[in-house]
């Protein structure tokens, strides 16, 4: 592994409230407020911010994905990107449900510290137990792994969790950080908790986890944002409510452990 010049990365995640009493308009002016207050009180800018899965439309509201969809380079893009550039920071700006033709994607954006969309991830594992987002969207095909000067990231989406090979085959290529987005449901917090340590721990990787706080509908958000280390432990976590977390790791801490403890050179293919 090709250790970057950033070794201590600076991260701010966003556990964005997710409710029925917000519109898309007022959680995108909530989102600028926020960080408004990241960029006036923090003694240290972020070198990433990171926002939850579909928090613009809310992942439950099915019946407006369509009414809710956007180019990539649409409404919510527009509005992140100054950001991005303000911070001198990347962004993963969450998901958005991209329409493009007459499909519609479960889509994350990353913006780079110039405002370019350098990546999008098409989710590939959609959920369809007590959801309709299988029926609605259509999945991606790629799985994500960006090269940046923060080092190799490897982004999905939720449901991806549940999905160990697609973390192994980003970790072969090279990630050093996973980033999740989510809308995780609280139903299933226990399950959240021990994805988000295992996927780090089995690929020796850091993993920086999005999710929304709030209640949809029936469905309550499970938060728990977290950083968790390459040795599988929650280096912090944001709780059930919205929140705004802050965290630093250490990219160095990669290199030492998988010197130390080479797992994953003494895998054996069958």
């Amino acid at each position: 592994m090709q250790l970057t010049e950033v070794i201590t990365l600076n991260t701010a995640i966003v556990q964005l409230e997710v409710s029925d009493l917000h519109t898309k308009m007022e959680r995108l002016n909530k989102v600028q407020a926020i960080f408004r207050g990241i960029y006036d009180n923090s003694e240290q800018k972020p070198d990433l911010i990171i926002l939850p899965e579909i928090w613009g439309a809310g992942f439950f509201n099915f019946e407006n994905y369509s009414s809710q969809s956007e180019a990539a380079e649409g409404e919510t893009y527009s509005v992140l990107a100054p950001w991005a550039e303000k911070f001198n920071c990347y962004l993963l700006g969450g998901s958005i449900v991209e329409r493009e033709g007459d499909n519609l994607f479960n889509t994350s954006l990353l913006i780079s510290p110039r405002g370019e969309l350098i990546n999008k991830y098409r989710k590939i594992h959609l959920f369809g137990y007590e959801s309709e987002e299988s029926k609605i969207l259509t999945p991606g095909m790629s799985p994500s792994v960006v090269r940046t000067e923060l080092g190799v990231l490897g982004i999905t989406t939720c449901y991806d969790l549940r999905f160990p090979e697609l973390y192994r085959k980003m970790s072969e290529e090279g990630a050093v950080i996973f980033l999740v987005v989510s809308a995780w449901p609280l139903a299933r917090l226990e399950h959240w908790i021990l994805f988000n340590r295992v996927r780090a721990l089995e690929n020796l990787c850091y993993l920086i986890s999005c999710n929304c706080a709030g209640r949809l509908g029936k469905h309550s958000f499970a938060g728990n944002s977290m950083i968790v280390d390459p040795w599988g432990t929650v280096v912090c976590s944001g709780g059930e409510e919205p929140n705004l977390l802050y965290g630093k790791i250490s990219l160095e801490k990669v290199a030492e452990i998988r010197e130390s403890f080479p797992a994953l050179r003494d895998r054996v293919l069958f």
